[in-house]
């Protein structure tokens, strides 16, 4: 009689511990989380992908015939590195970042049509396409002088290829261009040669300059000349006896400043040793 009982406690334990392993391995098979920054996308095995995308949280599933696909929403940076011809057959490589995540309400035709790894698939194809189109437009130096204008262009035409595959790009830069070395050296040789043409301008005005001093130097003198013609004739050589006059100032009052001049009296007779102090000769 208690061996019955105690088969029958151990029947319930057993059947209750299997209940309990039951429970606790059902959320595992019947539930999935979404966490955040991510979408699910649900592939039903009787109907197909449905076209309710779930959002965060823990959602409920029938096991294998539910099968959840998780994709990230966030926003993502990719790269694009092309080599193409210009419009004057100049050779560049241009370097293009965008930041990409997927269109929401698009997830389920991405997984049908394109699958997990999308931005593989479509966005160097299409980021080289428009790249390359964009700038056979254009010749090596306008990419120069008109480089925000073929981002800008660029810009537009990604965006708009990605969303047909509902794809969004939020930002779409162009980070490096780099040009080949053939248009690399016509630069430099054009630099050079416009730098040579702007001094030899001006040499050419320093040269005007010169001929235009000179012209009303000789000028100013022509008409000094003729102002001192002038005056001699009509006051005769009073004006040639005041300019020896002042001129004779100037010599003066320049001597009187030398150290080495010495002023003797007129009419006097001075004795100068000027044999050092020896005797005078008999």
């Amino acid at each position: 009689m208690a061996a019955s009982s105690a088969d029958k406690v151990l029947t319930a334990v057993s059947r209750v511990g299997l209940g309990l392993g039951g429970l606790a391995v059902l959320p595992s098979f019947c539930l999935f989380d979404v966490d955040g920054g991510q979408r699910a996308v649900v592939l039903n095995m009787l109907t197909g992908v449905e076209d309710k995308v779930r959002g965060e949280g823990t959602h409920f599933k029938v096991p294998w015939l539910l099968q959840p696909k998780l994709y990230d929403i966030r926003l993502r940076p990719k790269l694009i590195q092309t080599t193409t011809g210009t419009k004057d057959l100049q050779t560049i490589t241009i370097h293009v970042r965008m930041l990409f995540r997927p269109d929401v309400a698009g997830l389920p035709t991405i997984h049908t049509t394109l699958g997990e790894d999308y931005d593989e698939r479509v966005i160097p194809s299409i980021a080289n396409e428009v790249m390359k189109a964009t700038i056979a437009q254009y010749n090596a130096e306008q990419l120069l002088t008109q480089r925000e204008h073929v981002s800008q262009e660029i810009r537009e035409a990604i965006v708009h290829r990605a969303r047909q595959f509902n794809i969004l790009m939020d930002d779409v830069s162009i980070t490096h261009l780099t040009y080949g070395k053939e248009f690399a050296r016509a630069i430099e040789e054009k630099q050079v040669a416009e730098q040579d043409a702007e001094r030899q301008k001006f040499i050419v005005a320093a040269s005007e300059q010169e001929r235009q001093a000179t012209v009303i130097r000789s000028e100013g003198e022509a008409e000094a000349a003729k102002m001192i013609s002038e005056a001699l004739k009509e006051h005769g050589s009073g004006l040639i006896e005041v300019r020896r006059i002042d001129a004779a100032k100037d010599i003066a009052e320049a001597l009187s400043k030398s150290p080495n001049v010495m002023y003797l009296p007129q009419g006097q007779q001075m004795l100068l040793n000027v044999a050092g102090g020896g005797r005078p000769q008999q």
